[in-house]
């Protein structure tokens, strides 16, 4: 129902109010030759305008441009500054632990990181903890160790997932049905059919056709899909999947990494979920790098008793910086005193209202959108009814259309997740922040659809 005429023209005009207002971060992307593809990341060219905006400040969930321009952040550094930029009480344990303390770095333990592995276990469940800067580390040296306990070498991820840049994770589904390379993957060292296998999320049976080779050693995956748009699990299915690995004997690995937007224990709390491991990442830092994954008892005595594996010093697993003093110190403070269980209450509470003012708006407007949520985490799609599987999913975006929604929001003093029309709330997020969205969210589809 969208006019691709109309939507051209607005698009143009929205172009160059961006080029008009941002002259400063247009001038630093033109000037960043000493950079591969301009930035210090070739992701942050995802934008929607002619150039990325250009961060001058952050604090709570607002951000000013180099151009002196403020923004509503609803991308919260997708996730990882899920507590809000700079929290008070992260800003105090960093300080702490470069000045007063020292060593930010040191090749000892703290004690505060008993602590956080014991707040992990309150949250996810899960009893041993070891940590990384990363969540793609995390799943890494997870996918590793699994891989050596069990003896088995593939791993099973659903297709399109999002487990970071892990190789393992870059395989989709075929026409055919069987895994094949996700388009645009890098490099890639092998073929990456030959350390992974995949299914659809929702779709059991073909779990069960591929846990039947018997080579699976675990499957990883999101309890949702999140990073090619929220696709929420079906009734059934996640209890599906946990019986069909305890039948073949199939580890299962639960990436809270986004979906920790649930609840202050994510999914595995929230839908009372017994995966072997857990991978969480990038929100647990308070903005300062940091990831972990949890294991059961069972499983890390399994690991720990193994005297052929290398887990010291040269045998895949671990890294320098991992664990260490400063980023321990803000997985604590962001935990213990920013994403606490109360804070969750009123992020969700928040999430709740905005989902349910763009529903109202799209009803308004007669746009036949759909609206999907996740805890705190907010999504909507164009097209009637949310996706059910990931292909689903990747087919159904809209370039178009989301750079659209995503630069008229931004001209507007709005930031949105660059890679899907997805808010996320955080706990300093102000309930003006999210009616303002809503109304400029209402805006744009008022002039799309006039």
């Amino acid at each position: 129902m969208v006019d691709r005429d109309r939507l051209t023209e607005l698009a143009t005009r929205e172009q160059a109010r961006f080029r008009a207002e941002h002259p400063r971060s247009e001038q630093a992307f033109a000037r960043g030759a000493h950079l591969f593809g301009r930035v210090p990341m070739t992701w942050m060219n995802k934008t929607a305008g002619a150039f990325p905006l250009y961060l001058n400040t952050a604090h709570d969930a607002t951000v000013t441009d180099i151009d002196g321009r403020q923004y509503d952040d609803f991308a919260l550094g997708d996730t990882a500054a899920m507590a809000g930029h700079s929290p008070a009480p992260v800003v105090a344990a960093v300080t702490r632990r470069l000045g007063e303390l020292g060593g930010a770095t040191a090749m000892m333990p703290t004690e505060d990181a008993e602590w956080v592995g014991a707040e992990l276990t309150r949250r996810f469940g899960l009893t041993r903890w070891s940590f990384s800067l990363t969540a793609t580390d995390a799943n890494r040296w997870a996918i590793r160790i699994v891989r050596a306990v069990t003896g088995r070498p593939k791993i099973l991820v659903n297709s399109y997932c999002y487990h970071g840049s892990v190789d393992e994770s870059l395989i989709v589904v075929g026409p055919d049905g069987e895994g094949m390379s996700r388009e645009g993957n890098v490099g890639a060292p092998c073929d990456v059919t030959a350390t992974s296998r995949v299914a659809e999320f929702n779709d059991l049976d073909g779990l069960e056709r591929q846990l039947a080779y018997g080579d699976v050693a675990a499957v990883l995956m999101e309890p949702a899909l999140t990073n090619v748009g929220i696709v929420l699990p079906e009734p059934g299915y996640l209890d599906g999947v946990w019986d069909s690995t305890r039948r073949h004997g199939t580890l299962l690995i639960i990436d809270e990494t986004h979906t920790f937007s649930a609840g202050p224990g994510g999914c595995c709390r929230e839908w009372d979920l017994e995966p072997d491991l857990v991978v969480i990442g990038k929100a647990i830092g308070g903005g300062i790098p940091a990831g972990a994954y949890g294991m059961s008892a069972e499983f890390a005595d399994r690991a720990l008793g193994r005297a052929d594996l290398d887990l010291v010093d040269m045998g895949g697993v671990g890294g320098t910086m991992a664990g260490s003093a400063l980023s321990v110190a803000a997985m604590r403070a962001t935990l213990e005193h920013v994403l606490t269980d109360d804070a969750f209450t009123t992020m969700i509470a928040l999430a709740t209202r905005y989902a349910d003012g763009i529903s109202a708006a799209f009803a308004e407007h007669r746009a036949p959108w759909s609206v999907s949520r996740l805890g705190a985490r907010t999504e909507y799609r164009f097209r009637p009814q949310a996706p059910r599987t990931g292909t689903e999913s990747h087919r159904a975006a809209d370039e178009q259309l989301d750079d659209f929604v995503h630069l008229y929001l931004a001209n507007r003093g709005v930031l949105m997740t660059p890679f899907q029309a997805m808010a996320l709330m955080s706990p300093v997020t102000t309930v003006e922040q999210a009616d303002h969205c809503v109304a400029v969210t209402s805006e744009a589809v008022g002039e799309l659809l006039a």
